[in-house]
């Protein structure tokens, strides 16, 4: 089959199917990505077909503590114009040839596309953004459990009464494509009436498939992005690591975006407070002091075992990669389904705490960090569940899903 995949976000959005990608290569399919030009080399690094989507989510992320504040219509009206684009991308990424549409949480456009081109469609998720009981809607701006009927209500009314602009972008886009007018709860109930497949790309261990989920919405166990070929160490590194006992990670994801050299002096204080070594990821490359380096882009999943704890903020593939390390984490969330990853690390006993990010500080990331690095508990628990999710194969359950489609 000719797959496509669809990752609309940031670079967390679009690594993890680098590996799914290759996996189903090698089980026979053709396979390509449609992501945001920024993120091409990883999929071409992946020996994957890149295919262009336009748009920048970058400027919709909130803004972090004292940065600049967009007014809410014109949030709006960039959320509208961002949909428009990423809609207009999908429909020429599809055009250029698939059997088969998989789709991320924000490429959900998708499923009116393949309806359009008479193709199959599957979710491919790294959010459990399914109505649930067990936790509060993850796209939402609740960080607090209403309850299981309120947590199941609230996420059900996210999918039948979207953002004025996702409403805006789907009717457009029927309307392009030549399909019938329907209605955001029309298209919520025909998905459910039909068993509409989700796959979700992480681990059973680190968040139980919930009891009250319907037949069709399954968690596979995670889908590890591809190392780019060849990708070496650089020597500066490689020689921060051999000098002294192993620091600790601290990265903020795309969440300090303009205010990158803020938060890496509070990643710097709050090292010098807890008296650790450090490898910072915030944007800020370079020596930053005699004990901390800052590096760019450098593959999490040969980072990450070399450290004495990694604090993030608990995006999905990152947890992942923290977790499949088998080191202790400290949560720094700030949105989305960033706080239910990092109320997991604290329930699973691998995190000493959860630092919402707005609430962050060079005290509290001390001592975090302190207690993470130190205390032996939390490294023997990280490493169990390390141990169970290398039973898994998450890529594996995708290919065996095509396969039933090839068949059919």
């Amino acid at each position: 089959m000719r797959v496509l995949i669809v990752g609309v976000g940031t670079r967390g959005d679009v690594a993890p199917y680098t590996g799914l990608g290759v996996r189903l290569r090698a089980a026979g399919h053709e396979v390509a990505i449609a992501c945001h030009h920024p993120h091409a080399a990883l999929v071409t690094g992946a020996g994957l077909e890149h295919r262009a989507i336009p748009g920048d989510p970058l400027p919709l992320i909130p803004a972090g503590k004292g940065g600049a504040r967009v007014p809410p219509a014109a949030k709006l009206a960039m959320f509208a114009e961002y949909s428009r684009q990423v809609a207009d991308g999908i429909v020429r990424a599809a055009e250029q040839g698939a059997d088969v549409l998989l789709l991320n949480v924000a490429g959900s456009a998708g499923y009116h596309v393949a309806e359009a081109m008479n193709v199959p469609s599957v979710g491919v998720h790294l959010q459990p953004v399914e109505p649930t009981g067990e936790f509060p809607p993850v796209l939402s701006a609740l960080n607090r459990s209403l309850g299981r009927w309120g947590n199941r209500t609230a996420a059900r009314l996210a999918f039948a009464v979207p953002s004025p602009a996702h409403v805006g972008s789907a009717k457009d886009l029927r309307a392009r494509l030549g399909l019938p007018p329907m209605r955001s709860r029309a298209v919520y109930r025909r998905r459910e009436a039909t068993r509409w497949p989700v796959l979700h790309g992480f681990s059973p261990s680190v968040l139980p498939r919930p009891a009250d989920w319907r037949e069709g919405l399954e968690v596979t166990g995670y889908w590890w992005p591809v190392r780019p070929p060849g990708w070496r160490p650089d020597a500066r590194l490689r020689d921060f690591l051999a000098s002294g006992p192993p620091p600790v990670y601290v990265g903020f994801g795309s969440q300090a975006g303009p205010r990158a050299e803020h938060y890496t002096d509070l990643a710097l204080r709050a090292l010098r407070l807890a008296g650790l070594r450090g490898v910072l990821q915030t944007g800020v490359p370079g020596t930053l002091d005699d004990d901390v380096l800052g590096v760019g882009d450098v593959p999490h999943d040969w980072l990450f075992p070399r450290m004495a704890a990694v604090a993030h903020h608990c995006g999905g593939g990152t947890t992942g990669a923290g977790v499949r390390a088998g080191v202790p984490a400290v949560g720094l969330p700030a949105l989305a389904d960033q706080p239910l990853w990092a109320s997991r690390l604290v329930a699973l006993g691998v995190a000493p705490s959860s630092i919402p990010f707005g609430r962050l500080s060079p005290e509290r990331l001390a001592a975090s960090l302190r207690t993470a690095a130190t205390e032996p508990s939390y490294r023997r628990r990280a490493a169990a569940l390390s141990e169970r999710l290398q039973a898994e194969d998450g890529a594996g359950a995708v290919v065996e899903v095509l396969g039933k489609l090839t068949e059919s």
